[in-house]
């Protein structure tokens, strides 16, 4: 089926006028760390427990989670932002509603918090699947390069520098 078809189709089964409708696609590549970089997720099965409840909660809220993972001390994120978000919303969101529910849960000793900041980039659609896989291989990723090596690596690639204070 050709795309001007697939629209045609659409538009016929929801019933909708293409005029009314607000079309957005904005991939954002998403990450941040644990306060102080804390290694609270520190087994495979914990940060499995934690990233299936942080998918499950951005679906709940209609939040485009298409992809998470991360190590003990941070999680990647490959996010689908929607006509009304913005990724401080979505941040907040995810990263306030999962410390909550994993101290609720007491699935870390001491008490779960996620650092204030994170780093964002977006992404064109030509990139998705290398990042899916970025993000997907993060186990095998932290095995050879530390987080702190990452950063470093993304601060080179996109010109930001560290603030001093």
């Amino acid at each position: 089926m050709n795309f001007n078809l697939a629209l045609v189709t659409f538009f016929t089964q929801k019933k909708l006028n293409y005029k009314d409708m607000s079309w957005v696609r904005i991939w954002v590549h998403l990450v941040f760390s644990t306060k102080e970089r804390v290694p609270y997720m520190d087994t495979p099965e914990l940060r499995l427990k934690i990233f299936k409840h942080m998918k499950e909660n951005a679906e709940s809220k209609g939040i485009w989670l298409d992809t998470i993972n991360g190590y003990d001390n941070h999680a990647h994120c490959l996010i689908s932002l929607g006509k009304e978000d913005t990724i401080s919303k979505i941040a907040h969101l995810i990263k306030g509603e999962s410390s909550f529910w994993i101290n609720k849960n007491s699935l870390t000793t001491p008490k779960f918090m996620w650092q204030d900041d994170y780093w964002a980039v977006g992404l064109s659609e030509s990139h998705l699947v290398q990042t899916r896989n970025y993000i997907q291989n993060q186990e095998k990723h932290h095995a050879q390069k530390s987080f702190k090596q990452e950063i470093d690596v993304f601060m080179n690639k996109y010109g930001w520098q560290y603030i001093k204070e």
